[in-house]
């Protein structure tokens, strides 16, 4: 174990700005998984990570201890809660957090299986949503368009609730490197479209093209959707949030292959 006393030690200054910089975190190639939950779902799915930071008054807490004794002896750093709290985004969380390497996913050279598209959703509570529904339907590939949030982000990690460690996820894609890939029939919503989600045939399957929160899906996937789904809405409100868009459309296929 190590202890970091100063906050001018070079890693201590190093950890300040993965946490409050994205365009660090893009440019190290590293992210800070915050929290007992997703260090401990780390852990199960992928092993050690680089490093393992607690403030000195969590090893008192018994599931930062079960962690902490987890973690290799040489990956361990101890801070004074102090130097801890400029790094945490978590309002009263648990001072622990992972230095880990974001994946950087990859491009199939084709898309037989699922997948998820994401079109310029910036909201990183919907991409850590979506993500979540994803992995829980037991879709694996997550390709995120320009203009969607980072999903290595803190809040987007948050959300996500630890599906990050399932999924293949490959971040700046774009229509004309993915769409040659696509295997699977390509599938948006639209509340124009006269086809109801409940009426169309999941049971093979699909790549689903979830849109910007604001401009929907953008001209240059939804001119590749042959035929667009409708949700129906009895209710009538004008449209859905993304993130309850895609759970719907992911869960309908679910149910359509159950046995």
């Amino acid at each position: 174990m190590k202890l970091i006393s100063s906050k001018d030690n070079p890693f201590y200054k190093r950890l300040k700005q993965l946490a409050q910089s994205n365009q660090q975190r893009r440019k190290l190639g590293q992210t800070l998984l915050e929290g007992v939950h997703l260090a401990d779902a780390y852990l199960g799915s992928l092993g050690q990570p680089l490093v393992c930071v607690a403030a000195e008054p969590a090893l008192e807490n018994d599931e930062v201890a079960h962690i902490w004794a987890g973690v290799e002896a040489d990956r361990r750093v101890c801070l004074p809660q102090a130097l801890f709290e400029p790094l945490s985004t978590l309002v009263n969380g648990v001072p622990l957090l992972f230095v880990v390497e974001m994946p950087s996913g990859h491009l199939p050279a084709s898309q037989t299986t699922d997948c998820v598209i994401l079109d310029a959703v910036q909201d990183a509570g919907n991409v850590g949503s979506i993500l979540r529904s994803a992995a829980a339907a037991g879709v694996r590939d997550v390709y995120c368009m320009s203009g969607t949030a980072l999903a290595w982000s803190s809040k987007v990690l948050r959300a996500g609730m630890g599906a990050h460690f399932s999924l293949n996820i490959v971040e700046h894609c774009t229509p004309d490197s993915l769409a040659p890939r696509l295997a699977v029939p390509l599938l948006a919503t639209s509340l124009q479209a006269s086809t109801s989600l409940y009426e169309r045939d999941l049971r093979e399957p699909v790549a689903w093209v979830f849109g910007n929160e604001g401009a929907g899906v953008s001209p240059h996937w939804l001119d590749r959707v042959q035929t667009p789904v409708r949700i129906p809405q009895p209710g009538g409100m004008e449209s859905l949030n993304v993130a309850a868009c895609a759970a719907i459309c992911l869960f309908e296929a679910v149910r359509q292959r159950l046995p």
